[in-house]
């Protein structure tokens, strides 16, 4: 595989997945920095995803998290985190052609367990195990299609699960 302009690695995957701790373990692992573009939303909005959700709508949010995507993609080099629906948009799928994404896989039950309550998560309003259900099951198919690589993370400790993205990755810089 040639070598991608971008980040190292870009991680994708429903709620409850551990994209954000799998992110930072890399990014110790490769003494890189990790860049998360719900992160990088809520410092340009002056915000937090669920405000803005709230506020403005998802429409809204899905554009300013494009733009977003597409920055990160642009100039970062380390460890790059989507936020859950990222990959819903065409545009956002489209500037992740050529990259190394690796899809983190999840079940019901452990992305059940994993988001607990919802806090924080603008998408998760009423039943939350139905939600997460729905969610995946919309999700699931577009991760697939937008990953270079899947990782299944049920049942497994974030290190294990990292190792194997790294393990991956350092394959696939070597080809």
């Amino acid at each position: 595989m040639t070598e991608p302009h971008g980040p190292r690695v870009v991680l994708i995957g429903p709620m409850g997945a551990g994209k954000t701790t799998v992110a930072d373990l890399l990014a110790q692992a490769w003494g890189c920095e990790v860049r998360d573009t719900d992160q990088d939303v809520e410092a340009q909005e002056g915000r937090s995803v669920q405000e803005i959700f709230i506020e403005l709508g998802e429409p809204y949010f899905r554009d300013r998290e494009r733009a977003a995507v597409r920055a990160a993609v642009r100039e970062h080099t380390g460890v790059l985190a989507l936020g859950g629906g990222a990959v819903m948009d065409p545009g956002t799928r489209e500037v992740l052609v050529g990259q190394r994404v690796v899809f983190l896989n999840v079940g019901l039950a452990d992305a059940a367990k994993r988001v607990g309550l919802g806090q924080g998560r603008p998408l998760l309003v009423g039943n939350i195990r139905s939600r997460i259900k729905t969610i995946l099951t919309e999700r699931l198919p577009i991760y697939a299609a937008v990953a270079s690589h899947v990782v299944d993370t049920d049942g497994r400790p974030a290190d294990e699960v990292a190792d194997e993205v790294r393990a991956w990755v350092e394959a696939e810089e070597g080809a």
